[in-house]
């Protein structure tokens, strides 16, 4: 008699965490879904984990853009780029080849370098970092001018695992970052 009460209570309690983990994927993947890239003017430079030293002001010059992925009128996740024709091994040349190729540009209609390097990337929710690359990509992908995205990443494990593990391709390792490539099939 025991055992048949207990034996009720726990497959009620199973469909109940069943049920509720069911519910958990659904509203991960709702916001998933929901969310849109969007061109920002700035962003919280305090909550950058990767380049905190870099201000608004430095993100946003010389054709420099910030992009965040939103949802519900909140920013989830965060990356910056720099444009330039070249690979930086730092940021100093991240900073020289994005004031090149944006001097260069004048010439060439207002299109700013030819590779897209990301030089941060950070998230407040989970899934959001790969959401970003993927959005991202899929922008990049879509421009006339721009044939590779390529990071300027920190030389932490994290960074190349998190890498790694959306599709890109270790390129260099420099004495205080590392690239990476997504490749760009057009």
């Amino acid at each position: 008699m025991i055992k048949k009460i207990l034996k009720k209570k726990i497959k009620a309690r199973f469909r109940k965490s069943k049920k509720d983990l069911k519910k958990n994927v659904k509203n991960f993947f709702a916001w998933v879904k929901g969310a849109e890239l969007v061109q920002l003017k700035e962003c919280e430079t305090s909550k950058d984990p990767v380049r905190p030293e870099l201000d608004n002001n430095f993100r946003t010059s010389y054709g420099r853009k910030i992009y965040g992925v939103k949802y519900n009128d909140e920013i989830y996740a965060v990356m910056c780029f720099a444009f330039t024709n070249k690979i930086p091994k730092n940021v100093r040349e991240l900073d020289l080849m994005s004031k090149d190729a944006f001097l260069q540009s004048a010439n060439r209609d207002q299109k700013i370098g030819k590779i897209a390097i990301a030089y941060t990337v950070w998230s407040t929710k989970k899934g959001g970092g790969k959401l970003i690359v993927n959005q991202v990509f899929k922008m990049i992908k879509k421009s006339n001018h721009l044939n590779r995205l390529v990071t300027l990443s920190p030389l932490t494990v994290m960074a190349r695992n998190f890498h790694l593990r959306n599709g890109a391709e270790e390129i260099q390792v420099n004495d205080e970052t590392q690239n990476f490539e997504y490749k760009i099939i057009k």
